[in-house]
């Protein structure tokens, strides 16, 4: 008690400095003072009746607290006075509780053409962080909207929710490579902690490391031997594999058919680089389970995602990644009890892997237990909240069980995390289809329809969109419609018939011919 007592009075006067308000008070105090001498020495000449100084200094003394008020409320900037927005941690166990938004690196390269390197060195960087429990780290996809200097700390820091942020750039020209980082106190803006790294390309790793080291030197009392064990952050002695690495995360995450495929294409580079390179592994097996789920679920995806997870786990057993690319090659297979298992272990070696809850909860759905689906999708979002695919998810079962109070509610933080990120990524047909969920819930129909179409335009011919449209289509009332779009889906590549049939968006077309057809076709595929 006495030490959150401590911490409590400590954050408070760090809190009342990054509000200005100790100048405030000073400034009140001089010109109060003034104010009082004046009347004292012109009051009686001039004849006034004693209350008036009396009033004076009721006035200064009502003034006080009001000022103060007004300047923790208010910032006087460049642009005029606004108010502060900044939020002040409730909690003081919260409070006490060190955390970090980590940004994207910025690229100092002549050419500017080593952004998928600065944003792997900084993305290495923020999953060794996160693998310390006594450390909140914001989610890659929180942070890694903004840029190094792109706004002030403050802001950052609490519109992240967050006490420190890392910043940093990165200036690669041949074998050479300078990596700067900075650690910044996100109430005062102020640096704790900056250094400046100069040496060749193949000492990234061991640069990561001794950032990730530092700043968790800097924010915690003590280390265990485990932790910094833990935190090592790449699995590779090979730049460049390391680089193939990256390129295939990069493309990893845009999730297209066409991506998808250069992913594999570099993850299978780096493996031929470097043999035993586990994440690498693990990436290449992601793509084959991908391919499986939203392309075409060929038996040889099947196979060469399951060798390939299992290749990555026989290299590095304790890999929570490893873990999560196993569990989701199993799902692909049908092998939901395999599944669950690795996920589990995955999530027992790190509580904040999201791909481990999200895939879990996906494994679920296709074992029709929707209740434990939809925990393990609020899970998921809990853990990254600016992901928005858990979130549909979840709505999508809520409605679909008679939850439809709690689906409303949910649906409009969806509809804000979707609104948000289409500002980044406006051309994100996973977006529009997802959001439609919601926005039916919400009753906003004509803008639900409008998305739907939008997801059409950017990618006419992905059967995930097909697919999803389908849904929403059915749960508006418009049946052939939506079988039209089932069947095109179908058509295109994969549709799970497990999927299928516990998915409650599409009970109003389950008894029609056309989709007791559709979906034995699938089961036969």
């Amino acid at each position: 008690m006495k030490i959150l007592s401590i911490n409590y009075w400590t954050n408070l006067s760090a809190e009342l400095k990054r509000r200005k308000v100790y100048p405030v008070i000073a400034g009140y105090a001089v010109v109060s003072f003034i104010l009082l001498q004046i009347g004292e020495i012109t009051f009686g000449p001039l004849g006034f009746p004693n209350w008036v100084m009396v009033g004076l200094i009721a006035l200064v003394v009502a003034g006080f607290p009001v000022t103060i008020l007004l300047a923790w409320l208010f910032d006087i900037t460049p642009t005029g006075i606004q108010r502060d927005t900044a939020a002040w941690p409730r909690d003081e166990a919260a409070r006490a509780k060190p955390s970090i938004a980590v940004l994207p690196f910025v690229d100092m390269s002549a050419e500017q053409d080593q952004g998928y390197f600065c944003e792997g060195v900084s993305e290495e960087i923020l999953n060794a962080l996160s693998k310390i429990r006594q450390l909140n780290v914001a989610a890659r996809s929180s942070s890694f909207q903004y840029k190094s200097g792109a706004r002030d700390a403050r802001t950052m820091g609490s519109e992240l929710g967050v006490k420190t942020i890392l910043e940093g750039s990165v200036r690669k020209a041949g074998d050479r490579l300078r990596i700067t980082a900075q650690l910044v106190n996100a109430f005062d803006g102020y640096h704790l902690w900056s250094k400046t790294f100069d040496k060749e390309v193949k000492d990234v790793f061991a640069i990561q490391d001794e950032i990730a080291a530092c700043i968790a030197e800097s924010l915690l009392e003590t280390i265990t031997p485990t932790q910094q064990s833990a935190m090592r952050t790449t699995s590779t002695e090979s730049v460049s594999a390391y680089e193939y690495y990256l390129r295939g995360r990069q493309f990893f995450k845009r999730f297209r058919k066409m991506d998808i495929e250069y992913a594999r294409q570099m993850f299978r580079e780096a493996i031929n680089i470097d043999a035993d390179f586990a994440l690498a592994w693990a990436g290449y097996a992601d793509c084959h389970s991908f391919l499986v789920m939203y392309v075409d679920p060929q038996a040889r995806y099947r196979d060469e995602a399951s060798m390939a997870s299992k290749r990555a786990l026989e290299l590095n057993p304790n890999l929570a990644e490893a873990h999560a690319s196993r569990g989701l090659a199993c799902l692909v297979c049908e092998e939901f009890e395999f599944a669950e298992k690795e996920f589990k272990k995955a999530l027992e070696l790190n509580p904040r892997l999201f791909e481990a809850y999200y895939y879990y909860a996906r494994t679920k759905f296709h074992q029709g237990e929707l209740d434990v689906a939809a925990e393990l999708f609020k899970s998921a979002a809990e853990v990254d909240p600016e992901d928005y695919q858990s979130r549909c998810l979840r709505v999508q079962i809520l409605r679909g069980t008679g939850h439809s109070d709690v689906a409303r509610a949910e649906a409009k933080e969806a509809v804000a995390v979707i609104e948000k990120h289409l500002k980044w990524s406006p051309d994100d047909a996973r977006a529009f289809h997802l959001g439609a969920g919601p926005l039916v819930v919400l009753g906003d129909l004509d803008r639900a329809k409008r998305w739907l179409h939008r997801a059409i335009e950017i990618a006419p011919d992905d059967s995930v969109v097909l697919y999803n449209v389908a849904c929403n289509l059915a749960t508006l009332g418009e049946e052939e419609k939506a079988l039209d779009y089932l069947e095109r889906a179908v058509e295109q590549g994969a549709v799970s018939a497990a999927w299928m049939r516990n998915d409650e968006d599409l009970a109003s077309v389950r008894d029609h011919a056309r989709y007791k057809a559709l979906l034995q076709r699938v089961e036969k595929r």
